[in-house]
């Protein structure tokens, strides 16, 4: 049989017509795929656990209740322990804001004198802008409401996401195996386990990386004197775990409280100091030794995917970015045609394989 061989430009239009499709599909189908990823990875972290208890001769749906029942201990008693920390918080947040407004008021007087303006001025363009805020804020109300009861609908869904892949992954399995033929098994298990492998060393070490940065940083926080230290530092490793900007995020909440909690600005630049430290510590110790062991993407590839799939899914997708082109990595490096991309992906260098 005679093959016809397309032409370059006709094979890269194809190329970029499919890549455009897939980002269509991925977008318009977003509230169903994100709650489904986020599903599917919790329960390949879940799955070790469901298959101790049934080596222990739990029945495999017990198993996964108790997983489960275990897992919604955990998050209560983490939820509870971070409820009561923001409520001490919530309950002098008054005293905040009028410390703060009386340091803009200082602020004001100071920089009318430093740069021959009217504090008129000043203060009418600050309630010019106040007023700005507010308008945006109240024509952001609906979509506001809307994103929410979307986070409550994939509260909701995620769970149970988990449990049913949890227990029908052995029928996912054998869909597998038989989608791509007995010819193509070893190398199938051989994706399938490894990709196991990424998610659930991933996710383990974004814990255990948040644990020691929310100790790191409510430690640091402590030691300068700066109050709510504690829910500040594991507010700060929650943020952390978003790639990239979590951290910039992180690091202006301490900064302020220090701001109207201390009576030197200088607190502010040593929380500053503090977090730029424990940056450094995390992405140069923490992230390669803990979660990114067994993730090698190059950092190019990194930044571009947490801010493309950030534009395609938001805050989930700067979360789900790392892990999915893992995966795809994963895919990549076991197919011949597709290993140039996996290369690509990758953080190994020609010369050095």
């Amino acid at each position: 049989m005679n093959t016809i061989k397309l032409p370059f430009y006709v094979r890269v239009s194809i190329l970029l017509i499919g890549i455009y499709v897939l980002i269509a599909m991925l977008y318009v189908t977003q509230e169903i795929m994100i709650p489904v990823i986020f599903g599917t990875m919790i329960a390949i972290v879940l799955h070790p656990v469901v298959s101790f208890f049934v080596r222990k001769k739990v029945g495999r749906i017990w198993a996964i209740v108790l997983t489960m029942f275990l897992t919604f201990l955990l998050f209560v008693a983490f939820g509870t322990f971070l409820f009561s920390q923001i409520s001490l918080f919530s309950a002098s947040f008054p005293a905040l804001i009028e410390k703060f407004s009386s340091l803009i008021n200082q602020t004001i007087t100071w920089a009318s004198a430093y740069f021959s303006l009217n504090p008129d001025k000043i203060n009418t363009w600050i309630s010019q802008t106040t007023d700005w805020l507010i308008n945006m804020g109240s024509s952001a109300v609906g979509q506001t409401l809307v994103t929410v009861g979307n986070s409550l609908v994939l509260l909701f869904l995620i769970p149970v996401y988990v449990i049913m892949v949890l227990y029908y992954q052995p029928l996912l399995l054998e869909f597998v195996h038989r989608l791509f033929g007995a010819t193509h098994h070893s190398m199938v298990s051989n994706i399938i386990s490894q990709i196991k492998i990424v998610i659930q060393r991933y996710l383990s070490g974004l814990v255990i990386e948040a644990v020691i940065v929310a100790i790191l940083n409510s430690v640091g926080l402590l030691i300068l004197g700066i109050d709510y230290a504690i829910v500040l530092g594991i507010l700060g490793a929650l943020l952390n775990v978003i790639p990239y900007l979590g951290g910039i995020i992180a690091v202006a909440l301490p900064m302020m409280i220090a701001l109207v909690t201390k009576d030197s600005a200088w607190f502010a630049v040593y929380v500053l100091i503090l977090y730029l430290i424990i940056q450094f510590i995390d992405n140069n110790l923490i992230v390669p030794k803990v979660v990114a062991s067994k993730v090698r993407i190059n950092a190019l590839i990194s930044v571009v995917v947490v801010i493309a799939f950030g534009a395609l899914w938001g805050i989930p997708g700067m979360f789900l970015s790392i892990p999915i082109v893992a995966i795809v990595k994963v895919i990549c490096d076991h197919i011949d045609p597709l290993k140039p991309w996996g290369l690509l992906l990758g953080d190994t260098m020609p010369g050095d394989e």
